[in-house]
C-alpha cells in the first residue's frame, strides 16, 4: 500500500479508536502528508512500510530551518504516532522514529476494562430486540477471543468449529489462526444464529457472514464502534473505549490470571513476542506481585 492508503487508515483509527477531535486529526494528517510530499518531490523509494530512520531524520533536518521548534516537536509526535500505529497493526516490526529525539508522548493504548466493567456493558444490552442478541454475541466474541474488529466483521459461519472448541480467524495479510473459544460464548453465538440470524433476509454476498445488519449485509468497523459507544453512555463509563479495548483487556486479563506470553501471542496472532508485550500493559502492582510470588529471594 502507498502513503495515501496508510494515511487514510490511520485517520480512521484516530477518529474511531482514539476518539480525537477533528482539529487534532487534521494536524496529524497534515504532518504526514508533508512527509509524503517531501519524499515524492525527491523521488525517493520509500513507503510507510520501508521508510528508514535516516530518511525521516533528513526530512526533519530539512523542515527544522523553516518552522518553530514547537511545530517541529508536533510533527515528530505525529510521525511517532503514525509509525506506532503501523507497528501495532503489524505492518512494520520496527518503529523508524524510535531513536529520534522529541518530547516523549508515547503511544496511548486503549484503557483496559475490568471484568466488572465488561459485565456492565454486556448487561446493558437490550436483549428484547434482535439486534440486542446480536450485539451481545459481538461483545462476548470480541472479549472471549481477543479479536481485532476487522477479524470479527470478517468472521464466517464456516469458520466456527465449535465441536473442536475453536474458531478460524483471518488476520493481517490474510494469515489464518485457530483461536480457542469457551462454551459460554459458543452458546451465545448459537442463540444469535438460531433466534436472530435465521430470520434475516441475507444478501447473496453475505450468506456465510456471521454478524449481519438488519438489511442482511456485513457490519462495518464503524458500526461496531457505535454499538460500544452507545453502551458506554448507557452505563456512564468515563473511559475512552473502542473495539480494540476488548482485545487489550482479553490479553491483560489472561496475563494477570497466569497465562504465559507465548500462549497469548498465539491467540492474538502476533508474529513477534515484542508486539504482544506492547499490547499487554500491566501495572507495577501486578509485576511486584509476580516478583514476590515467583522469585526465590523476593522475600525472607
Amino acid at each position: 500500500m502507498n502513503w495515501i492508503r496508510h494515511i487514510a487508515d490511520f485517520k480512521l483509527y484516530l477518529r474511531l479508536e482514539r476518539g480525537l477531535s477533528d482539529n487534532t486529526i487534521k494536524a496529524y494528517i497534515r504532518d504526514l502528508k508533508k512527509l509524503a510530499s517531501w519524499i515524492e518531490d525527491r523521488e525517493l523509494q520509500a513507503d510507510p512500510v520501508t521508510i528508514t530512520t535516516t530518511i525521516i531524520k533528513d526530512f526533519i533536518y530539512h523542515i527544522a530551518s523553516e518552522i518553530k521548534p514547537t511545530t517541529q516537536a508536533r510533527i515528530i509526535s505525529s510521525l511517532k504516532g503514525f509509525f506506532n500505529y503501523l507497528q501495532m497493526e503489524e505492518y512494520r516490526v520496527d518503529n523508524p522514529t524510535e531513536t529520534i529525539d522529541t518530547p516523549r508522548t508515547g503511544r496511548k493504548l486503549p484503557d483496559t476494562l475490568s471484568v466488572d466493567e465488561i459485565d456492565k456493558l454486556i448487561n446493558a444490552i437490550n436483549r428484547s430486540t434482535p439486534h440486542g442478541e446480536r450485539n451481545r454475541a459481538i461483545l462476548e466474541t470480541l472479549y472471549a477471543c481477543g479479536l481485532r474488529v476487522s477479524e470479527l466483521t470478517a468472521l464466517k459461519i464456516s469458520d466456527l468449529y465449535f465441536e473442536e472448541g475453536v474458531i478460524l480467524v483471518t488476520g493481517k495479510g490474510d494469515k489464518q489462526r485457530y483461536v480457542p473459544i469457551g462454551s459460554s460464548t459458543v452458546s451465545i453465538i448459537n442463540d444469535y444464529i438460531k433466534l436472530v440470524r435465521t430470520h434475516i433476509p441475507v444478501k447473496p454476498k453475505h450468506t456465510d457472514t456471521l454478524f449481519l445488519n438488519r438489511r442482511g449485509s456485513g457490519l462495518t468497523r464503524a458500526m461496531i464502534f457505535t454499538i460500544i459507544q452507545d453502551l458506554k453512555e448507557i452505563v456512564g463509563l468515563k473511559k475512552k473505549i473502542s473495539p480494540h479495548t476488548f482485545r487489550h483487556s482479553f490479553a491483560t486479563h489472561l496475563l494477570e490470571n497466569g497465562a504465559d506470553l507465548r500462549s497469548i501471542q498465539a491467540m492474538l496472532g502476533h508474529e513477534s513476542i515484542t508486539t504482544t508485550e506492547i499490547y499487554v500493559h500491566v501495572n507495577r502492582t501486578y509485576l511486584k506481585e509476580v516478583l514476590e510470588k515467583y522469585h526465590p529471594r523476593a522475600s525472607y
